[in-house]
């Protein structure tokens, strides 16, 4: 019987990949905290032997009709960015997977009362919210030694859905590592609020200082969220997205409702321990959280 054993919330901002330099240009002279976060939580973690795959809840990947799953026994490429392509441009990503649990996952889908696809198309594209945090968390410590690392799937909101939507992928997903061998980490890869500053303003809240959050109640609203995720409180979280989504969240919150999903929804109760300071990316609210399986597991 497979289990998952940890699950993120984690940011992947373009910030995070630029030269360190660059970083500290837009920043004030300062490096930001969700790059050494992302470091310590490799260390910390990714590089423990205690699981087997990586499944990737992928806020930027929208797809419209189902939820899709990757399905391709490896994902290999160059990623150049359609939205950035000045900052991530022909990074280099060989990205093994696992076919087995994607297609249980999506085997699983009119059970929990939706729609899910496995596809293996290897032209499929690949969004930065994978690739960014791979780089960071899943690129092997030394590829020419032949160490392929650990697979990673992905799978991407739908632009349709709405909480319930993504509530029951969370439920089909949480199912399928049950009824698998797999031992699992999940990434709700995405933000908190995520509303942009205009164009001819954006270049002066490049700083991660959390002031440059859009507007007061959207950085209010990520912080009471951050305290509800340090508490374990995710029944809180869950009961005021209504709430929630008129600060406009990043894909709705899918990637995070989904996630949750997975590990009972409001019965859950594992505290998150915070990997980054709150931060701003051209005031949208970052945070990197890392959720450990309790020992009485996640809704004891």
């Amino acid at each position: 019987m497979g289990e998952i054993v940890g699950a993120g919330l984690l940011a992947h901002v373009p910030t995070i990949v630029l030269p360190e330099r660059t970083r500290r240009e837009l920043n004030e002279g300062n490096e930001i905290t969700l790059v050494p976060g992302l470091k310590r939580l490799r260390q910390e973690v990714f590089d423990r032997d205690d699981y087997d795959t990586v499944v990737v809840l992928d806020s930027h990947w929208a797809t419209t009709v189902e939820f899709v799953v990757t399905a391709q026994q490896r994902r290999a490429g160059l990623y150049t960015s359609e939205e950035l392509p000045r900052g991530m441009c022909r990074m280099p990503y060989d990205i093994p997977g696992d076919p087995a649990l994607a297609h249980t996952i999506a085997g699983l889908g009119e059970k929990h009362g939706t729609w899910i696809t496995a596809i293996d198309d290897p032209y499929l594209p690949i969004y930065y919210a994978t690739v960014n945090l791979w780089t960071y968390l899943g690129v092997p410590d030394n590829p020419y030694l032949g160490t392929a690392g650990k697979p990673w799937i992905s799978i991407g909101v739908c632009q349709t859905a709405d909480t319930e939507d993504s509530l029951r992928l969370g439920r089909a997903l949480g199912d399928a590592i049950r009824q698998s061998d797999r031992r699992v980490l999940l990434i709700a890869s995405g933000a908190l609020s995520h509303t942009f500053w205009p164009l001819r303003e954006i270049r002066d809240h490049e700083s991660s200082n959390p002031s440059h959050v859009r507007t007061a109640e959207a950085r209010e609203a990520d912080l009471a969220r951050i305290d509800w995720f340090q508490e374990g409180d995710h029944a809180r979280v869950l009961e005021t997205m209504p709430d929630f989504l008129r600060h406009k969240p990043e894909a709705r919150f899918g990637h995070y409702l989904m996630m949750i999903g997975a590990l009972g929804e409001g019965a859950c109760t594992a505290p998150g321990r915070l990997y980054s300071a709150y931060e701003n990316s051209v005031g949208t609210g970052q945070v990197h959280l890392w959720f450990d399986r309790p020992d009485g597991g996640w809704t004891s």
